[in-house]
Protein backbone atom coordinates (compact mmCIF):
# COMPACT_ATOMS: atom_id res chain seq x y z
CA UNK A 1 0.00 0.00 0.00
CA UNK A 2 1.15 3.46 -0.74
CA UNK A 3 2.26 5.61 2.39
CA UNK A 4 0.11 8.29 1.82
CA UNK A 5 -2.98 7.04 -0.18
CA UNK A 6 -4.72 4.53 -2.19
CA UNK A 7 -7.34 7.00 -3.62
CA UNK A 8 -8.02 10.75 -3.88
CA UNK A 9 -10.16 12.34 -1.40
CA UNK A 10 -12.40 13.24 -4.55
CA UNK A 11 -12.61 9.51 -6.14
CA UNK A 12 -14.67 7.53 -3.45
CA UNK A 13 -18.12 6.53 -5.03
CA UNK A 14 -20.66 3.62 -4.08
CA UNK A 15 -18.76 1.11 -6.19
CA UNK A 16 -15.51 1.28 -3.27
CA UNK A 17 -18.06 0.72 0.03
CA UNK A 18 -16.35 -2.12 1.98
CA UNK A 19 -12.95 -1.37 0.39
CA UNK A 20 -10.64 -0.63 2.71
CA UNK A 21 -8.41 2.60 1.63
CA UNK A 22 -5.87 5.38 2.75
CA UNK A 23 -6.24 9.29 2.18
CA UNK A 24 -3.93 11.73 2.95
CA UNK A 25 -4.92 15.54 2.43
CA UNK A 26 -5.66 18.92 4.60
CA UNK A 27 -8.62 18.74 7.39
CA UNK A 28 -11.41 20.96 5.18
CA UNK A 29 -13.58 20.82 8.69
CA UNK A 30 -14.32 19.45 11.76
CA UNK A 31 -17.82 18.18 13.09
CA UNK A 32 -17.85 17.05 16.92
CA UNK A 33 -21.54 15.37 17.42
CA UNK A 34 -21.29 13.68 20.42
CA UNK A 35 -19.75 10.24 19.89
CA UNK A 36 -19.05 10.87 16.47
CA UNK A 37 -16.50 13.22 15.07
CA UNK A 38 -16.81 13.97 11.03
CA UNK A 39 -13.78 15.15 9.45
CA UNK A 40 -13.99 16.36 6.40
CA UNK A 41 -10.37 15.69 4.52
CA UNK A 42 -9.70 17.64 0.79
CA UNK A 43 -7.20 17.36 -1.50
CA UNK A 44 -6.60 18.70 -4.87
CA UNK A 45 -9.00 16.21 -6.07
CA UNK A 46 -12.13 17.08 -3.83
CA UNK A 47 -13.64 16.56 -0.58
CA UNK A 48 -14.39 12.75 1.83
CA UNK A 49 -16.11 12.81 4.98
CA UNK A 50 -14.18 10.62 7.44
CA UNK A 51 -16.31 9.03 10.68
CA UNK A 52 -14.26 8.64 13.95
CA UNK A 53 -16.81 7.05 16.89
CA UNK A 54 -15.67 8.66 20.67
CA UNK A 55 -14.61 4.44 21.37
CA UNK A 56 -11.71 4.85 19.00
CA UNK A 57 -7.97 5.40 19.93
CA UNK A 58 -7.79 8.27 17.31
CA UNK A 59 -10.75 9.97 18.84
CA UNK A 60 -8.92 12.34 21.14
CA UNK A 61 -6.33 13.27 18.58
CA UNK A 62 -8.75 14.05 15.93
CA UNK A 63 -10.84 16.47 18.20
CA UNK A 64 -7.81 18.60 18.18
CA UNK A 65 -7.78 19.07 14.76
CA UNK A 66 -7.05 22.58 13.09
CA UNK A 67 -7.65 23.80 9.80
CA UNK A 68 -5.26 22.71 7.34
CA UNK A 69 -3.75 20.11 9.37
CA UNK A 70 -2.45 17.59 7.10
CA UNK A 71 -2.98 14.11 8.17
CA UNK A 72 -3.66 10.55 6.35
CA UNK A 73 -6.53 7.97 6.98
CA UNK A 74 -7.15 4.51 6.57
CA UNK A 75 -10.17 2.68 7.01
CA UNK A 76 -13.34 1.24 5.24
CA UNK A 77 -15.50 2.45 2.89
CA UNK A 78 -19.03 2.81 3.88
CA UNK A 79 -22.22 4.28 2.53
CA UNK A 80 -23.93 6.94 4.31
CA UNK A 81 -27.35 6.58 5.73
CA UNK A 82 -30.56 7.68 2.69
CA UNK A 83 -30.90 10.91 4.64
CA UNK A 84 -27.56 11.30 5.56
CA UNK A 85 -26.19 11.59 1.62
CA UNK A 86 -24.88 14.79 0.09
CA UNK A 87 -25.14 15.14 -3.32
CA UNK A 88 -23.40 18.78 -3.43
CA UNK A 89 -20.57 16.32 -3.17
CA UNK A 90 -19.07 13.85 -5.65
CA UNK A 91 -18.28 11.57 -2.82
CA UNK A 92 -21.28 12.69 -0.98
CA UNK A 93 -22.84 8.68 -1.12
CA UNK A 94 -19.95 7.29 0.95
CA UNK A 95 -18.12 7.85 4.06
CA UNK A 96 -14.69 6.20 5.48
CA UNK A 97 -14.87 4.82 9.37
CA UNK A 98 -11.35 5.64 10.46
CA UNK A 99 -9.62 3.07 11.62
CA UNK A 100 -6.25 4.54 11.70
CA UNK A 101 -5.13 8.81 11.65
CA UNK A 102 -1.73 9.87 11.45
CA UNK A 103 -1.46 13.63 11.52
CA UNK A 104 1.56 14.58 9.25
CA UNK A 105 2.05 18.23 10.03
CA UNK A 106 -0.15 19.98 12.49
CA UNK A 107 -1.16 23.89 11.66
CA UNK A 108 -1.03 26.92 13.41
CA UNK A 109 -3.90 28.74 14.21
CA UNK A 110 -4.85 30.35 10.81
CA UNK A 111 -4.89 34.18 9.76
CA UNK A 112 -7.15 33.44 6.50
CA UNK A 113 -9.79 30.30 6.93
CA UNK A 114 -9.37 28.38 4.17
CA UNK A 115 -13.52 26.50 4.22
CA UNK A 116 -15.18 29.80 3.90
CA UNK A 117 -15.97 32.63 1.33
CA UNK A 118 -15.79 35.18 3.45
CA UNK A 119 -13.85 38.04 2.18
CA UNK A 120 -10.86 39.21 3.67
CA UNK A 121 -8.51 42.35 2.87
CA UNK A 122 -6.27 42.21 0.26
CA UNK A 123 -3.24 43.03 1.91
CA UNK A 124 -3.98 39.92 4.22
CA UNK A 125 -4.65 37.89 1.02
CA UNK A 126 -1.54 38.35 -0.39
CA UNK A 127 0.55 38.16 2.55
CA UNK A 128 -0.91 34.36 2.83
CA UNK A 129 -1.03 33.75 -0.70
CA UNK A 130 -0.47 30.35 -0.31
CA UNK A 131 -3.39 29.45 2.12
CA UNK A 132 -5.68 31.85 -0.73
CA UNK A 133 -4.77 29.70 -3.14
CA UNK A 134 -5.99 26.61 -1.67
CA UNK A 135 -9.85 28.39 -1.94
CA UNK A 136 -12.08 26.77 -3.72
CA UNK A 137 -12.67 29.78 -5.94
CA UNK A 138 -9.25 30.40 -6.39
CA UNK A 139 -7.80 26.42 -6.41
CA UNK A 140 -11.06 25.83 -9.71
CA UNK A 141 -9.52 29.23 -11.61
CA UNK A 142 -5.91 28.17 -11.46
CA UNK A 143 -6.75 24.37 -12.25
CA UNK A 144 -9.05 26.07 -15.09
CA UNK A 145 -6.20 28.26 -16.02
CA UNK A 146 -3.92 25.39 -16.17
CA UNK A 147 -6.58 23.11 -18.15
CA UNK A 148 -6.82 26.20 -21.00
CA UNK A 149 -2.99 27.11 -21.49
CA UNK A 150 -2.53 23.49 -22.03
CA UNK A 151 -5.34 22.51 -24.26
CA UNK A 152 -4.07 26.17 -26.15
CA UNK A 153 -0.41 24.12 -26.02
CA UNK A 154 -1.77 20.86 -27.49
CA UNK A 155 -3.62 22.57 -30.68
CA UNK A 156 -1.03 24.87 -31.41
CA UNK A 157 1.87 22.05 -31.37
CA UNK A 158 -1.53 19.95 -33.54
CA UNK A 159 -1.47 23.15 -35.86
CA UNK A 160 2.67 22.66 -36.49
CA UNK A 161 3.72 25.13 -34.53
CA UNK A 162 6.96 24.90 -32.06
CA UNK A 163 7.42 26.49 -29.01
CA UNK A 164 10.35 28.27 -28.07
CA UNK A 165 11.83 29.66 -24.94
CA UNK A 166 13.90 32.11 -23.81
CA UNK A 167 15.78 32.09 -20.44
CA UNK A 168 15.27 34.74 -18.30
CA UNK A 169 17.14 35.45 -15.37
CA UNK A 170 14.34 37.47 -13.46
CA UNK A 171 10.68 37.23 -14.04
CA UNK A 172 8.75 40.48 -14.49
CA UNK A 173 6.13 39.69 -11.99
Amino acid sequence: MHPYRTKTCGELRKENVGQTVRLSGWVHRVRDHGGLLFIDLRDHYGITQCVLNSSSPHFKTAEGLRPETVITVTGRVTPRAPDAVNPKLSTGEVEVAVEDLTVLSAADPLPLQVSTDAEFPEETRLRYRFLDLRREKLHRNVALRSQVIASIRRRMIAAGFTEFQTPILTSSS
